[in-house]
């Protein structure tokens, strides 16, 4: 049986958690959809086909990819304070969390713009579209049920992210399972509080695919 005051920790931790996470998650797209277009449109036989661009684009984005999260957590902390003016708590857990997921997000756009046919887009081009018309109303158009999907994928992996900083302190439900499970034993807090990440991560999961369904053109 829980005392009242670890129910209240779990609440605060749910809600410290989905503000990690849905905030980190809106911020990695405000970086990684721009990111992920550039490296699709400058690949090999893209619309602006730029080899440099994209080679150097990509390098950065893998280079970000191959810090395991936990080591850029450490890594990043006097950028973290100047940014935010502390490297403890929820606030400052989003900071690593978005220079962590833009790359990853960067990748799964470019992943979805590349499901788009090919077809469409020359169409596109023989019509006389520009380059931004094709990327808005064609490529992000298309692509918008994977991307979607795509996002649940993302919300899924900075949660994930997000209680691996419990252990310097992030907040959170990751905080609560290593302080109270960790170092103080209590195993049902611990569960419980992996319990409620399963529980998240299954709401987001299902309310991705609800969505994508609904814009998939494909299956009305």
């Amino acid at each position: 049986m829980l005392s009242p005051e670890i129910i209240n920790l779990l609440f605060k931790g749910i809600l410290e958690s989905l503000y990690m996470v849905i905030v980190s998650t809106f911020l990695s797209y405000i970086l990684g959809i721009p990111v992920g277009i550039i490296l699709y449109i400058t690949a090999d036989g893209g619309i602006l086909q730029n080899k440099t661009v994209n080679q150097v684009l990509g390098f950065i984005v893998n280079f970000l990819r191959s810090v395991p999260f936990i080591i850029l957590l450490v890594a990043i902390l006097p950028f973290t304070r100047a940014v935010v003016g502390t490297t403890i708590g929820s606030t400052a857990t989003i900071v690593p969390l978005v220079i962590s997921a833009a790359p990853f997000i960067a990748r799964m756009v470019e992943s979805s713009l590349k499901e788009v046919d090919c077809g469409v887009i020359e169409a596109a081009q023989s019509m006389g579209s520009s380059p931004l018309q094709i990327i808005y109303k064609v490529l992000i158009s298309e692509a918008k049920p994977s991307l979607i999907i795509g996002c649940a994928i993302a919300f899924t992996t900075i949660l994930g992210y997000s209680a691996m900083a419990g252990f310097v302190g992030g907040g959170g439900l990751g905080a609560i399972a290593i302080n109270y499970g960790y170092y103080r034993y209590q195993n049902n807090v611990m569960l419980i509080t992996v319990l409620l990440l399963v529980i998240i991560v299954q709401i987001f999961q299902e309310l991705g695919l609800k969505i994508a369904k609904l814009t998939d053109k494909r299956i009305k």
